[in-house]
């Protein structure tokens, strides 16, 4: 087998939270939080690096099962990526709950109320829950 890691993408309007795995594709560590509008330029740097064979793109879905409002733009990004990386799967993933999950745990970790508010940590959090999700998915 080929080592190569799986990338998870939050995307968001603003600000993309990017998870990764080790190259065994075990563990999701969250890598960074990007501005969404330097989301293709980040990419290209970073799998100039690094072998990735899948990207999950997480798929914002309201509680009864609509797209949410940020679905069309997610829908143009992954488009636009399976056109630059053709080489690379992408997998799109129910991520509701990501967001909540992700304070949640940044609650149960014990961070103050001030790093709690940091958006760019729980979007890379997010992402990190989301690739968790479809490790374990992967193992059964």
């Amino acid at each position: 087998m080929n080592p190569s890691r799986l990338l998870a993408i939050d995307y968001g309007g603003k600000r993309t939270g990017i998870a990764i795995t080790d190259e065994m594709q075990i563990i999701a560590s969250g890598l960074t939080t990007v501005e969404t509008k330097q989301l293709f330029p980040f990419l290209q740097e970073y799998f100039s690096k690094e072998k990735v064979s899948k990207v999950i793109v997480g798929e914002p879905k309201r509680l009864n099962n609509e797209p949410s409002e940020i679905a069309p733009k997610i829908d143009e990004f992954v488009v636009k990526f399976k056109k630059l990386y053709p080489a690379i799967e992408v997998i799109r993933m129910d991520e509701r709950f990501t967001s909540k999950m992700a304070f949640q745990t940044m609650i149960d970790s014990g961070l103050k109320k001030k790093q709690r508010q940091n958006k760019a940590l729980v979007d890379e959090i997010a992402a990190t829950i989301l690739l968790q999700d479809f490790l374990n998915s992967k193992m059964f």
